[in-house]
């Protein structure tokens, strides 16, 4: 692949290699418009069109059935956007959270069954940093309903946490705490960080370290791998991640999840149930104090990434595109990137992955969303972030 001279430099820097994990919270942003094309891989030249401001914002999700986006602001708000009519809003009742590090308000989602051409009254989730006990924190998920009186006139009502990672502990990164359902509607999964703990995420009496499956109140889903051990084991899906900022799920109905490596070893992971993905006991990257960590190798008892990435691309959220208005991207995993400041553009071939372009902004790339209409959205990271809206030339 050909890579531009400013990709090579920026990707040469000490700093990216820390970026995946040291960094990946950190730096402001700053309004772009205009016209943007790929800078590495094959040209698809896309146009932006600068839309709204968000504070920090972390991840966001089309109401179903709906034109309204709804935006985590990591300090603690919810915010919605009315992509018709361009109009913006607070929405009333979000969580109080343990705001501070890679800690604060984190996902949105909403059960794809509720899907209504207004926005009425629906079930919405959330999860976010909640604190603890002797200085401990630990993401937590709830469950509520989205109460829309107008448009632009919402409230959470009856919100209470469903789940919790277990245990608390100290500090205030790895979180991961992204959400998504299964393809029938009938499952939540969670991507659970391991809290830059390391060893708990090979500890199946945690589920620092996992992605767990639960049924929508938040209980263990039966039929899970160890349901049979009760407790939060029974909760595990899958086990030895690191942080996972992205999961989507491909037209296949299948389950992928990209997560930030030490220094080096960002994975793009096929989740399958049971599998074991290796962190801290294989990585393809280094411990940041330069402490080598075995490679991932066929037949090393953990499950292999279909692809990796060093220098990493710092992974802040990732969908797969299933609309009309890019072909090229159809299919396609497109992950958006903090340190690589980019849009990467990975094909899926069977169980392996491959990375064919990158399309690079000037900031920081936290969050992506699919429009209904099949356009991207895509949230810049840090103060004074910018959503920005790409649709065909």
């Amino acid at each position: 692949m050909i890579r531009s001279a400013r990709l090579l430099a920026a990707l040469s820097t000490p700093a990216l290699l820390l970026a995946s994990c040291a960094n990946a919270e950190t730096g402001d942003s700053a309004a772009q418009s205009g016209e943007i094309v790929a800078t590495t891989g094959p040209a698809y030249p896309f146009k932006t069109t600068d839309v709204a401001g968000f504070e920090e914002p972390w991840a966001m999700a089309f109401a179903p059935g709906t034109a309204t986006l709804f935006v985590t602001e990591k300090s603690g708000t919810v915010k919605l956007l009315d992509t018709k009519t361009g109009e913006t809003a607070t929405v009333s009742g979000a969580p109080k959270v343990d705001y501070g590090g890679q800690g604060g308000l984190g996902d949105i989602a909403f059960l794809p069954a509720e899907a209504s051409d207004t926005l009425g009254t629906r079930t919405i989730y959330l999860s976010w940093a909640e604190a603890g006990e002797n200085d401990t924190r630990g993401a937590a998920v709830g469950k509520g309903k989205l109460v829309c009186s107008a448009p632009t006139t919402c409230a959470i009502e009856g919100l209470s946490v469903i789940w919790r990672q277990t245990p608390k502990v100290t500090g205030r990164g790895h979180y991961s705490h992204r959400l998504t359902f299964s393809p029938d509607g009938k499952y939540l999964f969670v991507a659970s960080g391991e809290r830059q703990k390391m060893t708990p995420a090979q500890d199946t009496a945690a589920t620092l370290g996992k992605i767990v499956r639960l049924n929508l109140d938040g209980t263990p889903a039966a039929g899970n791998p160890m349901a049979d051990k009760g407790g939060v084991t029974a909760e595990i899906w899958s086990m030895g991640h690191r942080n996972i900022l992205g999961v989507a799920w491909d037209a296949q109905g299948r389950l992928w999840e990209v997560e930030h490596g030490p220094a080096g070893g960002d994975e793009l992971n096929l989740v399958k149930p049971g599998a074991n993905y290796g962190w801290p006991l294989r990585s393809n990257g280094s411990h940041y104090n330069g402490d080598e960590i075995p490679d991932h190798e066929p037949g090393d008892g953990f499950a292999q990434p279909a692809t990796s990435w060093n220098p990493v691309i710092a992974p802040g959220g990732m969908i797969f595109y299933t609309g009309d208005q890019f072909p090229a991207w159809k299919g396609h995993a497109l992950i958006t990137g903090l340190a690589s400041q980019a849009i990467v553009d990975v094909a899926i071939d069977g169980e392996s992955a491959r990375e064919v372009a990158r399309h690079e902004f000037e900031n920081r790339l936290r969050a992506i969303a699919q429009g209904p209409d099949g356009a991207i959205w895509v949230a810049q990271d840090g103060k004074g972030a910018r959503l920005l809206k790409l649709s065909p030339r």
